[in-house]
């Protein structure tokens, strides 16, 4: 998928978005990872482990800044490069369609991140 796809899809998601795991999907668990297979096309995904204490969180709706804060509480991160982080991550799972986004922000919330720390 072109980068500028990703981009456009994180751009919708902001700290305030709720977030769930796709019914679309099973997962499990892998000695602290994670693997995701996309029941509509098949298609394996990992996740590291920071990327499967994510996941944990988001069977159930929860907002984006909860899941931060969660990360921040858990590892050793900056608020910012977090934020930025996961959200890269959930707009890339959102992208594979692994995650719902179950409300959008408001526009002048928008905008573009990059992933550093986190891989899909």
């Amino acid at each position: 998928m072109p980068l500028r796809q990703l981009q456009f899809v994180a751009k919708i998601i902001s700290t305030e978005s709720t977030v769930v795991a796709s019914k679309d999907q099973i997962s499990c668990d892998l000695e602290g990872e994670a693997a995701i297979l996309n029941l509509k096309n098949g298609t394996y995904f990992g996740l590291d482990p920071v990327g499967a204490t994510i996941w944990s969180l988001i069977v159930q709706p929860r907002r984006v800044v909860e899941i931060r804060d969660a990360l921040i509480d858990q590892f050793d991160v900056e608020a910012e490069r977090c934020s930025r982080d996961l959200l890269q991550l959930l707009g890339e799972l959102h992208a594979h369609g692994l995650i719902q986004v179950l409300d959008e922000p408001a526009p002048d919330d928008r905008g573009s991140h990059s992933c550093a720390a986190l891989r899909c």
